[in-house]
């Protein structure tokens, strides 16, 4: 199969619908626990979904309409920064430094939209096919096309150093290892898409497309196991409940073995 093929519309399209589920997998672990780190996931993902869709639409109609990739540029860009966020809140027990970079990211992301809406395109830049690195914003490092790194680098260091730091943490507690795994997954993930994205950045585009779906799917199988401790606490529990049970029965053993003691 060719580079056409791994660079068709389809892929795209299938990661777009298919990140709508996790968002609503996503979503009914908020509902049911009302943790932010779960919301957070959610934005990111409904960024994820929407941005891959957009790029199905280009592909599908070999064009990319200006104002739709404006749009695509602030999502696909942000997105991590909100995956990130959700990390953070994952890992801090207080939800203060959960907030106060929420608020930068929500800072970063009117002022990145602003920018892109404000700034005439380079149209010779803005063809067809997978996009990477904003090119038709203008040169690297230009404003608005520098707004994209504080998101990358920032959220990238926080899905991937708290991921190595939860490994380190709930890995010597047999009831949590799970939520160890989870982050493997969630590193294997970022890694995916970042190496895919950096590839394509050196001109490598074919596998983009099926990497972020791999990665997306990836991404969310660790983000639904890290969400939750009740599997953790319910293993927790039936141990605890065991080790009482054994307790008494050992205990009644005694009682038997010291009434056979004394009987005559």
């Amino acid at each position: 199969m060719g580079e056409a093929f791994w660079s068709g519309w389809g892929w795209p399209l299938a990661t777009g619908l298919i990140g709508f589920v996790y968002v609503g997998l996503l979503l009914g672990q908020w509902f049911k626990r009302r943790r932010p780190h779960q919301l957070a996931w959610s934005v990111g993902f409904t960024f994820y979904a929407v941005a891959a869709l957009m790029e199905a639409f280009s592909e599908f109609t070999g064009d990319w309409n200006p104002t739709v990739y404006r749009i695509y540029i602030v999502l696909a860009a942000t997105m991590v920064g909100f995956l990130g966020l959700g990390t953070l809140y994952l890992m801090t027990k207080k939800r203060t430094l959960g907030t106060i970079y929420l608020g930068l990211v929500l800072v970063g992301l009117a002022v990145f939209l602003y920018g892109t809406f404000t700034t005439e395109l380079v149209m010779d830049k803005l063809v067809a096919g997978i996009t990477v690195g904003g090119a038709a914003l203008g040169a690297g490092g230009s404003f608005p096309r520098v707004m994209s790194l504080p998101f990358n680098i920032t959220g990238t260091l926080l899905l991937i150093g708290g991921s190595a730091w939860s490994i380190v943490k709930f890995w010597p507690k047999k009831e949590y290892r799970y939520r160890a795994w989870a982050n493997v997954l969630i590193i294997i993930g970022t890694l995916i898409i970042a190496g895919a994205g950096s590839m394509a950045r050196a001109g490598q585009t074919a596998g983009l497309y099926p990497a972020e779906m791999v990665a997306s799917a990836v991404l969310l199988v660790g983000f639904l196991m890290a969400s939750t401790l009740e599997k953790g606490a319910g293993a927790i529990r039936q141990r605890l409940a065991g080790e009482r049970a054994a307790d008494v029965v050992d205990e009644a053993s005694d009682i038997v073995y010291e009434d056979d003691q004394v009987s005559p």
